[in-house]
Order: C-alpha cells, then sequence, then structure tokens
C-alpha cells in the first residue's frame, strides 16, 4: 500500500505537473477564436445588408429548377442500351439486394421507351422527351453520378434543399441569404414559386431553422398578387400606412432592447419594413405584360401545356434582374413526377411542360449578359429505378441520378460521372448531396467550411460533415 504522504502534491508540484494542461486550454481558446474570425457579423437592426463573399465569386445569383417526384435519368440524360438488351430479365444477383420504398429490387428491367441522340458540338446525350433543352446542351454541365441517402420524398426532398434527410435545418437559399445579404432593398433575398399544390414537407424547404428568421424564403403565387394581403385596403393611404408601421417599428425597437438574442424582433421590423416597400415594387417585379410578345413565346406561355411554368421562369428572370439573390422554383410540385406506373404517360406530360421553360430561361439569360453570373440547377431529390413497378413505372432510386448546371462558374458543354450499365447506382465519380451543395455555395463564393453558425455549442454548416467541391464542374 503506498503510504498516504505520497498522495500528497505541494501547489508547485501541481503547476509543474499540470503545466502543459495550461497550454492546451490557451491552445483550444486561440482555436475557438481562429474559428469564429469567419462568423458571418449580422446587423440585428440590418440583417440583409450586404455582406463580403469568401472570395471573389463566379455567380452573384441562383436559380433553382426543382423537378419535384424524381424525373427518371434513364429517360431523359443517361441512356442505356444494356438495359434495352435485358428487357424483362430479373436484375443480376452481381448487383446484390436493393432497397427501394416498394420493394421493386427484385423485379423485371424495364427498358426505356425514349429515342436518345448527341446534340452540340459537346454530343451530349438527350432524349426525345427534353428536345429544347437539347438545344443548349453546349451551355450546360451534366452531372449523370448524383447520389443521396433518402428513399422517400419528404426526407429526399428535404435533403436536396437542406443536407439532412431529418427536418430542421435551415435551406440552401437560407444559407445563401445569410452569408451574402442582399443587393435590392425593395425585395426578398429569397424568393420560391410552386406550380401546383405545396412541395412535399412545406415550408421546411425553404426555412430558416436556428438561423435568423429574416433569413427563410419568402413564397411568390404563381398568379394575381404575388403574395398575399401584400397590399393594404384601399381606404388606407400611403401616410396611413407610413405612420402606423412606423410606430410598430418604434415599438418593437424598444421591446428588442432587452432581448438582444431574439431573432424573431430583428425579422419582424425588417419584414414590416420590406413589406411596405414591396407593396409598391413587387407587383412590379413580376407583371409579364411588360415583356415582349417573343419574350413570352421564346417562354412557351402561348402553349397551355408549359405556359405556367414558363411564366414562372420569366418572373424568375425578372426578378434576379431587380437584385433577388436566390430563386427556387417548383415544377410539378406535390411529387408529380412521381412515375410509379405509366411513366409514359406521367412524364410525357411533365416533360412538355419544363422543357420549353428551361431552355429559355438559359437562353434568355445568355442574350442578355447575365448567364455568366448567374447560376442555374435543374434536377429532383432522386432518380427512378431500372427496374420496372406495375409493368410500366419505375420506383424511387437515389443510388444514381442526372442533375444539370448552367452558367457562372460552370464549365459548358461537359458530362460528368456515370451510373452502372442499368442506371441504378451512380459508380464513377459519385458526386452527393453535400457535394453538390458544397460546390454551388463555392461558384457564390462562399467556402462551405467556412460558412457556420453556431448553434447548441456546435459550429454547423449546410455540409453538415462532408462535401467537397467538384472541380471537374468548375471553369
Amino acid at each position: 500500500m503506498i503510504p498516504h504522504t505520497q498522495w500528497v502534491y505541494t501547489r508547485r508540484d501541481f503547476l509543474t505537473k499540470a503545466g502543459l494542461g495550461f497550454g492546451g486550454l490557451a491552445l483550444s481558446a486561440l482555436l475557438a477564436e481562429e474559428s469564429r474570425a469567419d462568423t458571418v457579423e449580422v446587423d440585428p437592426l440590418q440583417p440583409l445588408a450586404g455582406r463580403p463573399p469568401h472570395f471573389a465569386p463566379k455567380a452573384k445569383r441562383c436559380v433553382f429548377l426543382f423537378m419535384e417526384g424524381g424525373p427518371s435519368h434513364i429517360d431523359l440524360f443517361d441512356p442505356k442500351p444494356e438495359l434495352s438488351k435485358h428487357h424483362g430479365e430479373p436484375l443480376p444477383p452481381s448487383f446484390g439486394k436493393v432497397f427501394t420504398p416498394m420493394g421493386v429490387g427484385g423485379n423485371a428491367l424495364l427498358a426505356s421507351k425514349r429515342k436518345f441522340a448527341q446534340h452540340g458540338e459537346s454530343g451530349m446525350w438527350v432524349s426525345d422527351w427534353y428536345p429544347n433543352v437539347a438545344k443548349v446542351v453546349d451551355d450546360i454541365a451534366l452531372v449523370r453520378s448524383m447520389w443521396a441517402d433518402g428513399v422517400n420524398h419528404v426526407g429526399s426532398v428535404c435533403q436536396m434543399n437542406t443536407g439532412s434527410i431529418l427536418a430542421g435545418r435551415p435551406s440552401l437559399g437560407a444559407w445563401v441569404t445569410y452569408g451574402l445579404g442582399t443587393v435590392n432593398q425593395d425585395l426578398p433575398a429569397f424568393v420560391v414559386m410552386a406550380d401546383a399544390a405545396e412541395p412535399v414537407g412545406g415550408p421546411r424547404n425553404w426555412g430558416n431553422a436556428w438561423l435568423p428568421a429574416t433569413f427563410q424564403g419568402t413564397p411568390f403565387r404563381k398568379d394575381g398578387p404575388p403574395i398575399l394581403h401584400l397590399a393594404p385596403p384601399g381606404s388606407v393611404t400611403d401616410a396611413q400606412q407610413r405612420s402606423k408601421l412606423s410606430l410598430i417599428a418604434d415599438l418593437d425597437r424598444h421591446h428588442a432592447e432587452s432581448r438582444a438574442d431574439d431573432s424573431r424582433l430583428a425579422a419582424r421590423i425588417s419584414a414590416y419594413e420590406l413589406a411596405y416597400r414591396m407593396q409598391a415594387r413587387a407587383p412590379e417585379a413580376v407583371d409579364l405584360s411588360q415583356e415582349t410578345a417573343e419574350t413570352k413565346r421564346l417562354y412557351g406561355l402561348d402553349d397551355p401545356r408549359c405556359k405556367d411554368f414558363g411564366a414562372m421562369c420569366l418572373r424568375a428572370r425578372r426578378l434576379i434582374e431587380r437584385g433577388v439573390r436566390f430563386v427556387q422554383l417548383y415544377c410539378g410540385s406535390g411529387s408529380q413526377w412521381d412515375a410509379h406506373r405509366d411513366i409514359e404517360g406521367n412524364h410525357g406530360k411533365l416533360c412538355p411542360r419544363s422543357d420549353q421553360p428551361v431552355a429559355a430561361l438559359i437562353i434568355d439569360l445568355k442574350r442578355r449578359g447575365l448567364l455568366d453570373d448567374t447560376l442555374v440547377v435543374w434536377g429532383g431529390e432522386f432518380g427512378r429505378t431500372p427496374m420496372s413497378e406495375k409493368s410500366d413505372g419505375r420506383d424511387h432510386n437515389p443510388y444514381g441520378f442526372s442533375m444539370f448546371l448552367a452558367g457562372g462558374g460552370i464549365k459548358p458543354g461537359i458530362t460528368v460521372g456515370a451510373t452502372d450499365e442499368f442506371g441504378l447506382r451512380a459508380v464513377e465519380n459519385r458526386i452527393h448531396v453535400h457535394d453538390l451543395h458544397a460546390t454551388m455555395l463555392h461558384l457564390m463564393g462562399l467556402d462551405h467550411k467556412r460558412l457556420t453558425f453556431l448553434h447548441d455549442g456546435r459550429d454547423e454548416r449546410l455540409t453538415v460533415n462532408g462535401g467537397r467541391v467538384v472541380k471537374e464542374l468548375l471553369a
């Protein structure tokens, strides 16, 4: 037994033996301070004020064209001759077990009925479902090796928007707005539009979660006044409206003086002021009567199949011209691309709805000199399986699917990555949703590892603990 006296240390002994520990504490504090140096400084009274990027951006703004429900990559951008050869046969055992929501992992393979051809100088393959997009392939970069973690719409739409299949994280547009602020004073920095039902998961797809509330997206309606209840009653004069809002702002500021950590108050003050300015600006921004007849035809406003989404794409162009930083458009909102059966009938309606407007947006941005610094992204939450469902449909496929990008900082006319011979899994240069997000932020001048927000003692970021910039996509 060790004598009790050997357990006793003098203060000098303790300090000598613990010296390295004190050094570690100091190092920890220095590292924490260095980490805080990248923290975004947000003025609580002007939370949307413009902020400098981490480095010179290639893209000043972004339009995300979201095909909700999961468009079929093997019927649009990823032709698979082997799938046609083995139509009706089971998936070879070498592919292993495949989990799908509807359990079609063991079903027979379903060949695509579409005709594929190479287009443009790049020779990019596109099916006859997207003839107009085929005309602009030399302006886009096609990714054939996307993959994600979710198998159902709610989680997968959530991940494509927030980086996680679980609810409760800020959206991509909210992160961009938090990092960069806005360059306009009369419109939101982040606008969302849907062509049909509310997107699966609803407002969380453009929400702020634990970021300050002012960074969430603002939904615009596709018809009529862009925002409900934006305009005051006809009996209220402009002077009365201004006086009322000034009083509300004064009361909110007084209330906020003792509640500096409550971002909702700052967001409310900012929202009231923005709403007042938008009363005149927002209706003008989405007023398509100011556009030429040629421009309206370009977007397909004379075609009943695509006039609704065409009008949304044209409004998106008008919004980014007026300084809106991030615009997200949902085509087929409410998971209409979800072709569990009759993929020919399903995609046969949705492709004509989106093809001409998507191509028109790229053409219009380019001829106006806006494409060089506007990032355009097209895609859904996942793709579809090469195995059949109900004999003529396809199940969800997060293991390998296609998306494309165009504009600010993107190398045009290239195809990146590949799926296997049947289009089931990404096998070459696999690109995860986190990699896509990291690349989008990079093009907008933001380092995804440095764009952080302290939440519950942890520096959170859009790409969670992963993500890489896909350099092959960069010009």
